[in-house]
């Protein structure tokens, strides 16, 4: 390693460019999670639904968005829609592709956690003189909620490292302010250091608000089983590594 190294690290570090790349890199998964969490949750909502074409629909979104890689839906979105006359920023066509993307594998957390609190617990409800979304607001969710968040978190997780993929539609990301840098001077080791700090950052902070969450949820119901630091970090980075 050159002995400037170092330093040329730290000045990628504290430079505007890569600050902002890493904002931009935040903000696209941020907003990436906040749609896929909506359109989940209508997928949830369909995949329970008595109407058999709503859960038709739903297995067909699931197949689609499951079956076919984030990439090619990345590009599609991108190249596809200007042919019918919907012409979009690089962004808004990142967040629409993750966010479809998101949608399908939010759709079964959700389901789960909504399934997780047994009938019986909404029957008393009922009998009690609540309606549906009174049921839902005040009995389901606030079970439901302790259960779904930590896979929550871990997809969030895959999704800031899942975000450097929209690099191919020029969205001036983390890892293509890296690469761009590095084409400039070829100091990719360099360059590749200061992102790969910059993601490292950002999910270790992530982690932590997750622990703090699930913490606070737990005090509300049961008490978790604690874990060790190393322990829960590894289990969270396994869980959100998995490749679409």
């Amino acid at each position: 390693m050159p002995l400037d190294s170092p330093e040329l690290i730290l000045s990628y570090l504290s430079s505007a460019r890569f600050f902002t790349a890493a904002a931009m890199t935040l903000l696209i998964s941020l907003c990436a999670l906040a749609g896929g969490m909506v359109s989940g949750l209508v997928l949830a909502l369909l995949q329970e639904s008595r109407f058999g074409p709503l859960r038709l629909l739903a297995v067909a979104y699931l197949w689609l968005f499951r079956g076919t890689p984030v990439l090619f839906q990345l590009i599609f979105v991108f190249n596809v829609l200007p042919s019918f006359g919907v012409v979009l920023s690089g962004f808004a066509c990142a967040v629409i592709a993750l966010s479809l993307n998101e949608g399908a594998y939010m759709a079964e957390i959700m389901r789960s956690g909504i399934r997780a609190v047994g009938p019986g617990q909404r029957q008393a409800a009922r009998a009690l003189g609540m309606t549906e979304p009174a049921v839902m607001r005040w009995v389901v969710i606030p079970q439901a909620l302790r259960m779904i968040v930590p896979p929550i978190g871990n997809q969030f997780i895959g999704m800031l490292k899942l975000s450097a993929l929209v690099s191919v539609i020029a969205v001036e990301e983390l890892l293509l302010v890296a690469n761009q840098t590095a084409s400039s001077n070829f100091r990719y080791l360099e360059a590749l250091s200061a992102a790969g700090i910059y993601y490292l950052g950002l999910t270790t902070l992530f982690m932590l608000l997750q622990a703090f969450v699930e913490r606070k949820l737990a005090r509300r119901g049961r008490a978790a089983p604690r874990q060790g630091w190393t322990q829960w970090l590894l289990g969270a980075t396994a869980d959100a590594g998995r490749v679409r």
